[in-house]
């Protein structure tokens, strides 16, 4: 009579149980003998758990020989607590695999979650010609994996904490315990408990809720999918903060200079890598700048150019039918949608799609007149500029920032763009990322520093001049 009260209050459990659940298909709920006379509930997401180890687990207790034992030995990934309802239901949802014993009221957890996810491959948008070639993925084991195999050291410190109420998505932080910066990471600290979201699925969400200023154009984290750029950073001081929903990391405090450093730049010599980044430090320049200046110069300032080149643009000019604003824009627009359309398609087509972009529309757009030669030059030329930047998010600032100095230069000319450019180093001195200066270090002006962001140090400098070739020979002189 008592197994069959026994048997019949497992049953309601079981039934109970998927209920919580709603029945989901695959979610696996069943009762199992778990000693000569006991029996208990194994529950788990049949997508979620690696079911060869759960076998393996189940038949080494039933074969094992304390099969009057009713509780069993903890290790490292099994464990025993009491059950409790909302805990019971947080660990399923993460992987584990539940025993729940009635009798006991305890639950046995086993540990062999088996999500999917991709191998460490390079990511694409972030090619180095040398360096390692390994990328972040979307796993918490992984990644961590991937960023203590650079740094040995038991100062590395890895927190976590779960985002989104509905989801309870998996998000993280590392930094180095004796050179991060006390601040930061109490700034990023409180913004990260502060974030109080029903549904976490993007890395975006993330980035709006660390950001100083959610309405600037200009990025204020780095990100990055390259362990070895996230070590870089760390060693510096920097604090990365990665989700399980995403292979991005977040990194900062950052300045606007670190978007032009590469890790090429420490893989190659010192003067190539310091050539390298100063020539994307002045891409900038060119890739804002310059179609405003051209329409500046055409609309107002002709008499800046040399006679044969003035009176070349003027014959151009002078058979386009409206302003150079327009001539511009007309460009402009269709190399973003060019741009858009060779990302969005499969990379086969997407090739073809520049191609003939670049060779079928540019050719029949200036033979149909709409747009000048110089124009199609200046517009090439400001696109190359633009792409030159290592990190995409400061590439799409770029590509941004310049439609606004080509509406000032054509309404004011030489003066609009002026104007423009203060508002900008304006933004940009006022400009945070966790609190600390965006623009350092010139505001506040360090000089020191300055060579140190824009060229690429030696890692050593010898202090003193080899005597000879020859070791032997020198100690001897």
């Amino acid at each position: 009579m008592k197994q069959q009260d026994q048997n019949q209050e497992i049953q309601q459990k079981v039934q109970e149980i998927q209920q919580q659940f709603l029945q989901s298909e695959d979610f696996v709920v069943k009762e199992i003998a778990w000693s000569k006379d006991e029996q208990a509930i194994l529950c788990f997401y049949s997508t979620l758990v690696k079911k060869s180890e759960v076998e393996r687990y189940l038949y080494l207790m039933r074969h094992s020989k304390k099969t009057e034992a009713k509780k069993t030995e903890e290790s490292l990934t099994i464990t025993t607590e009491p059950y409790v309802k909302n805990k019971f239901i947080e660990y399923v949802c993460n992987g584990e695999t539940i025993i729940y014993i009635t009798s006991q009221n305890e639950m046995i957890r086993m540990n062999s979650p088996e999500f999917v996810h991709r191998t460490p491959d390079e990511p694409e948008n972030e090619s180095v010609l040398r360096g390692s070639h390994e990328g972040l993925v979307e796993n918490f084991d992984s990644n961590v994996s991937l960023i203590r195999k650079r740094i040995k050291n038991n100062k590395l410190i890895v927190k976590k904490l779960t985002i989104g109420k509905e989801t309870n998505s998996l998000a993280y932080y590392l930094y180095m315990e004796d050179v991060v910066d006390k601040e930061a990471l109490q700034t990023i600290e409180e913004r990260l408990n502060s974030i109080d979201l029903d549904m976490f699925y993007s890395v975006g969400q993330l980035n709006d809720y660390l950001d100083d200023n959610v309405w600037s154009p200009f990025p204020q984290l780095l990100n990055t999918e390259r362990p070895d750029r996230v070590v870089a950073n760390i060693l510096e001081g920097k604090i990365a903060v990665m989700t399980d929903v995403s292979p991005t990391a977040l990194i900062g405090p950052i300045n606007f200079f670190t978007f032009y450093q590469s890790p090429d730049d420490y893989n190659s010599r010192t003067l190539v890598g310091s050539f390298y980044r100063i020539v994307r430090v002045l891409s900038f320049i060119s890739a804002v700048f310059l179609p405003a200046f051209y329409i500046a110069v055409v609309s107002f300032n002709f008499e800046i150019l040399p006679l044969e080149l003035a009176n070349k643009i003027k014959i151009d000019v002078n058979q386009i039918p409206y302003h150079p604003l327009i001539e511009a824009m007309i460009l402009e627009i269709t190399i973003e949608l060019i741009r858009e359309a060779s990302i969005r398609l499969p990379k086969a087509v997407g090739q073809t799609i520049g191609i003939v972009g670049g060779l079928v529309i540019g050719n029949a757009i200036v033979s149909a007149g709409l747009v000048s030669n110089m124009m199609v030059i200046v517009v090439a030329f400001t696109a190359i500029s633009s792409f030159v930047v290592p990190s995409m998010e400061l590439n799409t600032t770029i590509r941004l920032l310049r439609f606004p100095f080509m509406v000032l230069a054509s309404l004011f000319g030489f003066f609009g763009i002026v104007i423009g450019t203060l508002l900008l180093v304006i933004h940009l001195f006022n400009l945070s990322s966790l609190k600390q200066p965006y623009f350092t270090p010139f505001i506040p002006f360090q000089p020191k520093e300055i060579f140190k962001v824009i060229l690429r140090e030696p890692y050593y400098k010898a202090k003193k001049q080899a005597t000879s070739f020859s070791p032997k020979e020198g100690e001897k002189k």
